[in-house]
C-alpha cells in the first residue's frame, strides 16, 4: 500500500509496535503478503503523518517520501526555484546553515526567504483575526499533522481551528503577493507531514516542493554541496522562536501580556487524546483560553518528524534557536520587537508593520475528510462473534488488555479485526492459546486421551528435577496380558475399545496429581507423585485388574494386565527408574497373569571386592561359595526371589556374576527360569547354576 507519505519497507517483522503509537485506528494495516510473513502497512487516506511509527519501529521498516529527489531533479533542469527555510534549519545546523544555503544557491536556487517571518505574519493574522471576528478558543494550525488529525477524526473541531494560514503558507503568499517571486518554491523542512499541507487543495499551488532535513543533509551530504555562506534576505521578529513547544504562545504574550490564557499541548499519541477527552467543551466554546498551541511533536519543531534523529537527543537546537530569538529583540524603541517599549505600543507598530497587508489573503479554509475515515462498531452480537474466533470465550478472557497486539483493549482489538484493520492472529492471547491446544493436540494419545509417550516423560522428568531430594514417587508400568489374542480373534476395534476403557479405568484409580500416559501398544506408565503406602498402591493395582475383569468389548471381557512397580525415595532420575520398573514387569509377567511386582530403590553400598550375587535359601551352598571366591569376590545375597532380582537391577553394572538355584520357594522355578532366559536384565550378565560344576575361573 503506497498511497501514503509514510510506507513499510521490506524490514518490518509485524510486531506491532507502530499500531500502539499510531492515534489513527485503521492507518495501520497488518496484512500478511504473498511472500507469507506479516506486515504493518499505511493507509494514506487515514495516515496524519505524525512520525510516531517511524520514531518506535527499531527495524528501521518505515520511511517517507518527500520531494528532495524531484527539487535537485528539477533545479539541475534548470528549473527556477527559490527557498522557503524553517527557522530550525539554522538552529540544527548553525555552523553547516550558511555554507549549505551558498551551496544550494551554486546549484541555482534564486531567492532564500526565512519561514521565521512567514511566523510573524500568522502572529499578526491571529491576533487580528481574533479582534476583527471576536474568534477565542481557537486551535493553532501551525501543525499539519494536528489540521490533518482534527480533518479525519474530530470534524467538530474544524470551526475551532485557526482560519489563518501557517507560517510556511504565509510566508510563500508574501513571496507571491508582495515580493512578486514567481518561482517555484521549496520549503526546507523539519516536517514530514509538511507534504500534505504542500498538497492540500486550499494551498494548491503556493509550494511545490516539501525538503526534509533528512533527506536534504543525506543529500549534501553525500554529494559534498556546499559555497559561499549565504542567508535569508528577510529580516525576522519573534517568529523564529515558533518551532519550540509554546513559541506561538510566547509570541502572542510578546504582545497581550501574561493574563491571557493560552492551552498549550503538544506530544503526538498524548495531544490526539487530549483533543477527543476535550472536544466537547471545545467546540462548545467551553474553555478559559484564548487559543490552544498544538504541536504534533513533544519537542516541537525544531526535533520535528524529518530531522535527523541524532539532532533530536539533545538540546542543542533549543540553545541556539533562544539566542536567535534574544538576538531579535531590540533594546531601543520603536520596533515590534521592542524591549523598552510597552506591550500595547508594540502592538501598535506590530500592525504597522504589516499594514499593507490584507488578511483576507492569509485566510484559509478546511476539509472534512472524516468519511473517508469511518469504521464501524460491531455490536454485542459481533463482538461476540469475534471473540468466539478469537477463542475468547470469557468476560475475563475479553478483557485482558494486555495491549500486544497495538491497541489498548481487547475490544478495540475486536473492533479493528471487524473492521478488516487486524487479524486475530495477531492477539498473543489467541496464538499461546493455539500453541497449548496444539501442544495437548499433539501430546494426547488419540485413542485414550491420556498422555503419548513423548508428552509423559517430558512431564514426569519436569516434576522428578524440581522434586525435593527425599519427596517419594513411585513409577508404575502396566502391560496387558496376552493382548495381541485380543486383536487376533476379536479384532482390532474391540482391542481399540479395550485401550479405552483401560484409560478411564485408569484415570479413576489414580488420584489427579499423579500424571498417567499410554507409552505404546498395550503398554501404561503412571507416575504417583509424593508418598503413598505399599497397602493403598496395592489395593489400586488390584483394583485395576479387577475393573478390567468387568470390562467388555465387544462380546468378550476378562482381561487382565501385568503390572511392575519401582518405589523411590532418594531422588533417583527418571531414566534408571524406567528401567527398574521395566525389570520389576518382566518378573510379574513371568510369575503369570494379572499379578503386580514392587521393587524399591535404595543407596547402594558397593563393597571393596567386587560383587557377586546369590540367588539361593541354602546356607551351605552360599558359605561354599564364598569360601571358593574368598579374597576375589564379595558374595550378595537377600532372602526372597523378588528382593533377590530388585538388588540384581540395582548392582546390576557392577555386578561380575549372578549364581541361581532352585532353593527360592518364594517363585516358581519354570517362572525363575523364564525371566533370566527373556528379561533384559540378565542379557549381558555371567548367569551361573549352582546345582551346577561351576567353571574352573571361578
Amino acid at each position: 500500500m503506497r498511497n501514503s507519505i509514510v510506507h513499510t519497507n521490506d524490514n518490518c517483522i509485524g510486531c506491532n509496535k507502530c499500531i500502539s503509537v499510531c492515534s489513527a485506528i485503521g492507518a495501520c494495516i497488518s496484512v500478511v503478503p504473498e511472500n507469507g510473513h506479516p506486515h504493518i502497512v499505511v493507509d494514506g487516506k487515514r495516515c496524519v503523518a505524525c512520525g510516531s511509527c517511524i520514531d518506535v519501529c527499531m527495524h528501521g521498516a518505515r520511511e517517507y517520501e518527500d520531494d528532495t529527489g524531484r527539487f535537485f531533479a528539477d533545479l539541475a533542469r534548470g528549473e527556477k526555484i527559490s527557498l522557503l527555510l524553517a527557522p530550525s534549519f539554522k538552529a540544527n545546523y548553525p555552523e553547516q546553515y550558511g555554507e549549505i544555503l551558498g551551496g544550494l544557491k551554486e546549484l541555482g536556487v534564486n531567492r532564500i526567504i526565512s519561514v521565521s517571518f512567514g511566523a510573524d505574519i500568522t502572529t499578526w493574522g491571529y491576533l487580528n483575526y481574533m479582534e476583527k471576528y471576536g474568534f477565542v478558543g481557537g486551535i493553532s494550525q501551525p501543525c499539519p499533522a494536528v489540521v490533518s488529525y482534527i480533518e479525519r477524526y474530530l470534524p467538530e473541531l474544524i470551526p475551532k481551528l485557526f482560519p489563518v494560514q501557517s507560517p510556511l503558507m504565509c510566508a510563500a503568499i508574501y513571496a507571491r503577493k508582495q515580493l512578486g517571486v514567481t518561482d517555484k518554491l521549496a520549503f526546507i523542512s523539519p516536517c514530514i507531514a509538511k507534504k500534505l499541507e504542500i498538497e492540500d487543495e486550499h494551498n494548491r499551488g503556493l509550494v511545490q516542493y516539501n525538503v526534509t532535513f533528512e533527506h536534504l543533509m543525506r543529500h549534501v551530504r553525500d554529494r559534498n554541496i556546499k559555497g559561499p555562506s549565504a542567508h535569508s534576505e528577510i529580516e525576522y521578529g519573534l517568529g523564529s522562536y515558533y518551532p519550540t513547544p509554546g513559541g506561538l504562545s510566547e509570541t502572542v504574550r510578546w504582545f497581550l501580556g501574561d493574563s491571557v490564557y493560552i492551552r498549550q499541548i503538544e506530544g503526538e499519541k498524548r495531544l490526539y487524546e487530549w483533543l477527543h477527552a476535550n472536544a466537547k467543551r471545545i467546540s462548545g466554546g467551553e474553555t478559559p483560553f484564548l487559543l490552544f498551541d498544538a504541536l504534533n511533536c513533544e519537542n516541537g519543531c525544531i526535533c520535528g518528524t524529518a530531522v535527523e534523529q541524532e539532532k533530536s537527543k539533545t538540546d542543542d537546537a533549543l540553545y541556539e534557536l533562544l539566542n536567535i530569538r534574544e538576538q531579535s529583540k531590540r533594546n531601543t524603541s520603536g520596533g515590534a520587537w521592542s524591549l523598552p517599549d510597552s506591550r500595547e505600543e508594540r502592538l501598535r507598530q506590530y500592525n504597522e508593520q504589516f499594514a499593507g497587508l490584507k488578511l483576507e489573503d492569509y485566510i484559509r479554509g478546511y476539509t472534512n475528510r472524516s468519511a473517508m475515515c469511518t469504521y464501524d462498531v460491531p455490536d454485542e452480537t459481533q463482538l461476540d462473534e469475534i471473540f468466539r474466533g478469537m477463542n475468547k470465550l470469557t468476560p475475563e478472557s475479553r478483557q485482558i488488555d494486555c495491549t500486544c497486539c497495538g491497541y489498548k483493549s481487547c475490544v478495540q482489538m475486536a473492533t479493528a479485526i471487524y473492521n478488516g484493520f487486524n487479524r486475530k492472529e495477531n492477539c498473543i492471547h489467541y496464538e499461546k492459546d493455539l500453541v497449548r491446544r496444539l501442544e495437548e493436540k499433539s501430546s494426547v494419545d488419540p485413542l485414550t486421551g491420556l498422555l503419548n509417550k513423548a508428552a509423559f516423560e517430558k512431564k514426569v522428568r519436569a516434576h522428578l528435577a524440581v522434586r525435593e531430594p527425599d519427596e517419594a514417587c513411585s513409577l508404575l508400568i502396566m502391560d496387558f496380558d496376552n493382548f495381541k489374542t485380543v486383536n487376533d480373534e476379536h479384532g482390532h476395534q474391540v482391542g481399540d475399545e479395550v485401550l479405552r476403557g483401560t484409560g478411564r479405568i485408569l484415570q479413576s484409580c489414580f488420584r489427579g496429581r499423579d500424571i498417567i500416559g499410554r507409552i505404546g501398544g498395550d503398554e501404561f506408565m503412571v507416575l504417583l507423585r509424593g508418598a503413598i503406602s505399599d497397602v493403598s498402591l496395592m489395593e489400586r493395582c488390584g483394583r485395576i485388574n479387577t475393573l478390567l475383569r468387568m470390562l467388555k468389548a465387544g462380546n468378550t471381557r476378562g482381561f487382565s494386565c501385568s503390572i511392575g512397580i519401582v518405589s523411590d525415595r532418594i531422588g533417583v532420575p527418571f531414566d534408571e527408574l524406567y528401567r527398574l520398573a521395566d525389570d520389576a514387569l518382566y518378573e510379574s509377567k513371568a510369575l503369570g497373569k494379572a499379578r503386580t511386582v514392587q521393587w524399591y530403590t535404595r543407596r547402594l553400598v558397593l563393597p571393596l571386592l567386587p560383587p557377586v550375587y546369590v540367588m539361593t535359601r541354602d546356607m551351605e551352598k552360599l558359605e561354599a561359595l564364598r569360601a571358593r571366591l574368598e579374597g576375589r569376590y564379595t558374595c550378595l545375597s537377600a532372602s526372597g526371589a523378588t528382593a533377590s532380582l530388585n538388588d540384581i537391577s540395582l548392582y546390576k553394572k557392577h555386578l561380575k556374576a549372578v549364581f541361581i538355584d532352585d532353593t527360592m520357594d518364594d517363585i516358581p522355578q519354570e517362572a525363575l527360569r523364564e525371566y533370566v532366559e527373556s528379561s533384559p536384565l540378565f542379557s549381558d550378565l555371567r548367569v551361573y547354576d549352582l546345582n551346577a560344576e561351576l567353571p574352573d575361573e571361578l
